[in-house]
């Protein structure tokens, strides 16, 4: 019996299989047991069809092969390689050993050629986390190759060329990929905080929501700004680092697009009439929804209140671990989804309510049930309000700063955080407690917290929010310790709340 390993995948995270074949007299037949699906179902006719080309005679043999370990479902293409080698190593047409150490990735054509699928880099991802040093697999232009250190990988075109390789023969690959520049890709973006004339207030919170990663709510008449700003808010977060960028890559390629821009954070504006499933996730065979295809970027619900009730209430667990789980009959996959979420809505069905230039038409019942469609946990989770008004173009400075300044300033306060937390951690998605051990507050700011927390009745959640708010402010101020006047922001940046009054700071 020979063994040959390659990996799984569970959502992104990754798991050793070996194909475990034996070949011994009887009528001609393959069977492939281990759960495999229908589509590795199908491989034993593809993989037949290519061993009849190489004029094998183990087609006139009884081959079976097992896909360990036996209790998980196995779903992917990418293992009909490891199936052809393991035959054909069985069966002593490839000679040479082959290292324990080393996996095999690729779906076959009926031709011979071995082919991608498109969650070849997520399995290479996952191979490289379990440990394996090299990959024998088909050449993708997908592959950012100049990420992949500590893992060696060699492509084949077709399986003869690698039964050529296996038995020592000195064959041409005819493959010579050209390592793509991505991590040197520059922004490319249309939209520009310096284009965007006043909201100079709106502008400092989207600044201190970017440089924690804390989620914004943006309340406001029609035409005020609200998507303009949420649409330039990408330009002032730092490029993504490597293995953030693969992992978007990743999470893009299993859901079948492509990012638009490399190295820049993802932006994702779903409409407000999007499904559950096409924004959490899912399907008979799940896929990454909108919330995972905005990690490590961000989320823009416009119109956030016309979301239906039931697909906002979903964005809960999410928010607050950084991960969805989506559970089948069949299979149960975690996606990542660490995004910053800013939301856009009417402080009303009309929009007008709080206008200093219309009436809102709207009765008190209409406000509060329209209101109400964003519940109180999923307000709970939001960290910074902002109340906007439309401005006069004859009242506001037209010399704006422009978005790569104040992503400088981002960039600084993401890399104290960095530094004081000794891992990838913004103050967003810092745990508490490491939060709380690297940044204590004082006793007066403790009690003086407290105090606002029973006065206004926060809850544990509102109070920790203020504290992240407060740690962040500071940064930006290249401040040590959280200062009383970062406090005093960050309460009233959190208490700007259309839940508890337009325009009332607290």
């Amino acid at each position: 019996m020979e063994t040959v390993s390659t990996v799984g995948l569970k959502g992104l995270e990754g798991y050793r299989i070996q194909a475990e074949v034996q070949i011994r007299a009887g009528l001609p037949s393959m069977v492939i047991v281990g759960l495999p699906d229908k589509s590795i179902k199908e491989s034993r006719e593809r993989i037949l069809t290519v061993l009849r080309d190489a004029e094998s005679s183990i087609t006139t043999q009884k081959i079976v092969v097992n896909l360990s370990p036996s209790e998980q479902k196995k779903n992917s293409t990418l293992l009909d390689f490891a199936i052809a080698v393991g035959i054909l190593k069985e069966s002593h047409l490839i000679k040479k050993e082959l290292d324990p150490n080393a996996a095999f990735l690729g779906a076959l054509s009926l031709d011979g050629s071995l082919l991608g699928t498109d969650d070849l880099l997520p399995t290479i991802l996952a191979a490289k986390s379990l440990g394996i040093k090299k990959l024998y697999l088909p050449y993708d232009p997908n592959i950012p190759l100049e990420l992949m250190e500590e893992l060696e990988l060699v492509f084949f075109k077709n399986l003869f060329h690698a039964i050529a390789y296996f038995n020592g023969k000195n064959t041409n690959l005819e493959i010579s990929p050209k390592k793509a520049k991505i991590m040197n890709s520059t922004f490319a973006w249309q939209n520009d905080f310096s284009h965007i004339f006043g909201q100079e207030q709106a502008k400092r919170a989207l600044e201190i929501a970017a440089a924690g990663e804390h989620n914004v709510l943006l309340t406001g008449p029609p035409g005020c700004g609200k998507s303009i700003l949420a649409e330039a808010f990408p330009t002032i977060l730092p490029p993504l680092s490597k293995e953030s960028l693969l992992e978007v890559m990743s999470l893009y390629q299993l859901a079948g697009e492509k990012h638009a821009i490399p190295c820049t954070p993802p932006f994702r504006s779903p409409h407000h009439s999007s499904s559950s499933t096409s924004l959490i996730g899912g399907g008979s065979f799940p896929k990454p929804g909108e919330i995972s295809l905005s990690h490590k970027g961000v989320l823009f619900l416009d119109e956030m209140a016309e979301f239906p009730k039931k697909t906002l209430e979903m964005l809960r667990q999410p928010m607050e671990s950084g991960k969805v789980t989506i559970s089948r009959v069949q299979s149960k996959v975690t996606y990542p989804s660490s995004f910053i979420l800013i939301g856009a809505t009417n402080p009303c069905p009309c929009g007008y309510l709080g206008s200093i230039h219309y009436y809102c038409t709207c009765s008190p019942r209409q406000i509060k049930n329209y209101q109400n469609k964003i519940s109180g946990p999923v307000h709970d989770r939001l960290d910074i309000f902002l109340h906007l008004h439309s401005m006069k173009l004859d009242q506001v400075n037209r010399k704006s700063e422009t978005s790569e300044s104040i992503r400088r300033r981002v960039q600084l306060a993401r890399e104290k955080q960095y530094n004081r937390y000794q891992m990838v951690w913004t103050n967003g998605k810092v745990p508490i407690e490491k939060l709380l051990r690297t940044s204590p507050l004082s006793q007066e700011q403790e009690r003086r917290l407290l105090s606002l927390s029973i006065k206004l009745h926060w809850s544990n959640r509102v109070q920790l929010k203020i504290i992240r708010l407060a740690r962040t402010i500071s940064d930006l101020e290249n401040q040590h310790r959280i200062s009383d006047e970062s406090i005093d922001e960050a309460i009233q940046l959190r208490s700007g709340s259309w839940f508890e009054g337009i325009g009332v700071k607290k």
